[in-house]
């Protein structure tokens, strides 16, 4: 999928990273592969986190577990993937 952004003569590709990691050769480096799937399952994990944490707050049954699921959810949030 590309996207115009401004500047009408340029584009923003869906994959800017391997676009440019290709350097011409339609082939990306094992290396840069598993980088990028690294990210990815550091990413999901993230976002695993993040959803059951969500799910404890909607699932309190007392303002105490309440206070406590947001702030498992706040530190959740706050990790870097």
């Amino acid at each position: 999928m590309n996207d115009h952004i401004p500047d009408s003569t340029k584009m923003i590709n869906d994959t800017p990273r391997t676009e440019e990691a290709q350097f011409g050769t339609g082939r990306v480096s094992v290396s840069f592969a598993c980088q990028l799937e690294r990210e990815l399952n550091s990413a999901q994990q993230h976002i695993k986190r993040l959803e059951e944490a969500g799910d404890a707050i909607l699932n309190a049954n007392n303002d105490d577990e309440e206070y406590e699921a947001i702030k498992q959810w706040y530190k959740a949030k706050e990790a870097k993937p």
